[in-house]
């Protein structure tokens, strides 16, 4: 069996335990369709643990099982003993465990190389965990000034643990996700809320969506092995780079984040296809006629969305979209306080919070710094073009042109970082360009300040009457 795992890691030119992972993650979709065939809710629950510490086990070994279990314990144990702060103490529990895991095993230089370890498995449990304990927290509040997210997804009484574990491991969706609420998961599993059957009739068929996310991981896995022999990150410290003219360079950079992308693109596809698969992915029905099933609780990624976005703001609504969710529902939307609005504070903090997730790199910091300058800097071209009144149509689409032109030029330019990790190679490849990236946000969140347009006139008009 190990000359066997041997060759074909050989073949497809990743390491035995990268090969190793792959192989339990695509299992996850079997593992994830036998879940409809278990009766009764107990066993479903119990499915749904069993499923995901096996898997866990045969992809990252015996430990990766005690690791999941300490926030796990912890979180459970918070919202046992102390249920008014149970949130606050399990974020902080789960993140200084995920921090100090962090730092032992430095995942990033093993994932560049490479290898593979439980880190980004328990990343996702760890979110999960704290969303869990929140939504228990949120359920001793009163309904009257909660917002909706909290009033959809808050708990009134306390998960079993069985129930508890089943939804952290359920059919090993924490390898890479798609983060969901317990709430969401409980309805799904004693088919409730929306997975119940209702006048649309019964509950929708998987299997066209989940061939289509099949299609989607084959092809995006069949670009990245294309690309990514033609746009190594070694090549930031090659003395041939620093050769190159300064817009050969800029270009490389954005063909290497580019080619970085669909490697995700390709995880989310598959994670995407086993939660659909389930049943859990679905989340609706559409308003057309007749109503079509949406899945979008299985979606991770908008690909199209990432590549052509017209502006930075949207970038966290089409990338890595659950977290990104999560983010805005525990963290963002927490740190606004009542009749204010949100600011750069807010958006630097959450930003913040998803880097230290990610980990204790120099490159995820700054990424996640310069993503949130990023964002501010789309902001400012947006109130701008916002400005133009509908008679000058001309300007109004170059404003759109340029807010999308530097969108693509600062992402590509900040997701370097994000890929070599190390500050030496991260500060060397902005350097190569001139820092643009930074320094373009940067400049128009000042002109921002100086240059403040007037109120569309549509609106100004109808204030007045």
């Amino acid at each position: 069996m190990d000359l066997d795992m041997e060759s074909m890691a050989a073949t497809i030119g990743v390491s035995v335990l990268v090969l190793r992972f792959l192989l339990c993650f695509v299992a996850t979709i079997p593992v994830s369709f036998l879940w409809r065939l278990v009766p009764g809710r107990l066993p479903k629950h119990i499915y749904s643990a069993g499923t995901g510490a096996l898997l866990s086990y045969l992809s990252f070994g015996f430990f990766s099982n005690l690791h999941f279990l300490v926030p796990m314990l912890l979180g459970y144990a918070s919202m046992v003993l102390y249920r008014p702060l149970c949130g606050i103490i399990t974020f902080f529990l789960g993140f200084g465990y995920l921090i100090g895991c962090h730092l032992y095993y430095m995942s990033g230089d093993a994932w560049k190389e490479g290898g593979i370890d439980a880190t980004g498995a328990l990343m996702v449990l760890t979110l999960k965990v704290i969303s869990c304990a929140i939504n228990y927290n949120d359920g001793l509040l009163k309904e009257e000034g909660l917002r909706d997210a909290q009033k959809k997804n808050r708990l009134i009484k306390l998960p079993s643990f069985i129930e508890y574990l089943g939804y952290c491991l359920c059919c090993g969706s924490h390898f890479a996700g798609p983060v969901y609420e317990v709430k969401d998961y409980l309805d799904w599993t004693e088919r409730k809320g929306i997975w119940s059957n209702s006048e649309k009739g019964q509950s929708p068929s998987p299997y066209g969506a989940t061939i289509r996310a099949l299609l989607q991981a084959g092809f995006c896995m069949g670009l990245y092995l294309y690309l990514v022999p033609q746009f190594p990150l070694s090549r930031f410290t090659d003395p041939i780079y620093q050769d190159w003219g300064f817009w050969k360079r800029l270009s490389y950079q954005y063909m290497s984040g580019f080619t970085a992308r669909w490697k995700y693109y390709f995880i989310w596809s598959i994670s995407e296809a086993s939660l659909i698969i389930s049943g859990l992915g679905f989340s609706g029905w559409t308003e057309s006629s007749p109503p079509k099933p949406r899945w979008d609780r299985a979606k991770n990624v908008d690909i199209l969305g990432v590549e052509f976005a017209k502006s930075s703001v949207v970038l966290p609504l089409v990338w890595n979209i659950q977290v990104s969710t999560w983010l805005r529902h525990y963290v963002y939307e927490r740190l606004v306080q009542k009749g204010k609005k949100p600011g750069f504070f807010q958006l630097l903090a959450t930003q913040t919070v998803s880097a230290i997730w990610h980990g204790l790199y120099p490159g995820y910091i700054i990424f996640f710094v310069q993503s949130a300058l990023m964002i501010a800097g789309s902001r400012v071209i947006y109130k701008w073009q916002q400005a133009i009144p509908p008679t000058m149509a001309m300007v109004k689409n170059v404003l759109a042109f340029l807010n999308f032109a530097y969108t693509l030029l600062v992402l590509n330019y900040s997701c370097v970082g994000f890929m070599v990790l190390s500050l030496h190679e991260t500060i060397a490849s902005y350097r190569s360009v001139y820092f643009i990236g930074t320094i373009l946000p940067i400049v128009l969140i000042l002109l921002g300040y100086i240059i403040k347009p007037a109120k569309p006139v549509r609106s100004r008009a109808r204030k007045e009457q």
